[in-house]
């Protein structure tokens, strides 16, 4: 499969971060790092970016979230169906970019607990698809791949065909030939549990 070759000005970017860090006992959005949330850096990464509209998906402490990041360049939308897990997140971020922007040729999943996102990586997503025409193009670090991931309009239907605690990497598994990987060294550094957040603040990012 190869996508047709796009503008970054028809890309959107979807920041999901609507989870309730159960096993943090924490919303891991609100936590600091360099005098900011994850939520706030991730979300300022966004908003740099090529990427627009850039809509931010909230779920679990809404209310609470929400209040950290008014005045943003976000769109922000709340997930009703949040506790079904991040599937839902990611369905209800594709039927609002393809609201919001109708002929949006592809969108950048994001998630905010990687504080090492940089618009440039973002970016380097768009430019990649662009030289290469593969409809995804994802980030490899450690021996895995993950988010930040590009995905064009050609794969909103699977995405949108997702159920329950999932991501989108058993999509990209099963399109291995239509994938392109750029590396993001610190991609690694996720935060899911106190341990993680104490070796970000130590800045120890193995």
């Amino acid at each position: 499969m190869s996508a047709e070759k796009i503008n970054s000005k028809n890309i959107g970017l979807i920041l999901l971060a609507a989870g309730e860090s159960s096993r943090l006992g924490t919303p891991k959005q609100l936590l600091l790092h360099d005098d900011r949330t994850l939520l706030q850096h991730s979300l300022q990464a966004a908003s740099d970016s090529d990427a627009r509209p850039v809509i931010v998906v909230l779920g679990a402490n809404a209310d609470t979230i929400k209040r950290g990041i008014n005045g943003s360049n976000g769109h922000v939308i709340i997930n009703t169906e949040w506790q079904e897990g991040m599937a839902s997140s990611i369905r209800f971020g594709i039927n609002a970019l393809v609201r919001m922007s109708p002929f949006a040729e592809g969108t950048i999943l994001m998630v905010c607990d990687q504080p090492y996102v940089s618009p440039t990586l973002l970016n380097n997503l768009i430019t990649t698809h662009k030289e290469t025409g593969k409809p995804v193009v994802a980030c490899s670090y450690g021996n895995t791949f993950g988010p930040p991931v590009f995905f064009h309009k050609t794969m909103f239907p699977e995405l949108l065909q997702l159920r329950g605690d999932v991501g989108a990497k058993g999509i990209i598994r099963q399109h291995v030939d239509d994938v392109e990987l750029i590396p993001f060294p610190k991609g690694n550094m996720d935060i899911d549990t106190e341990a993680d957040y104490k070796k970000l603040s130590k800045g120890n990012s193995e």
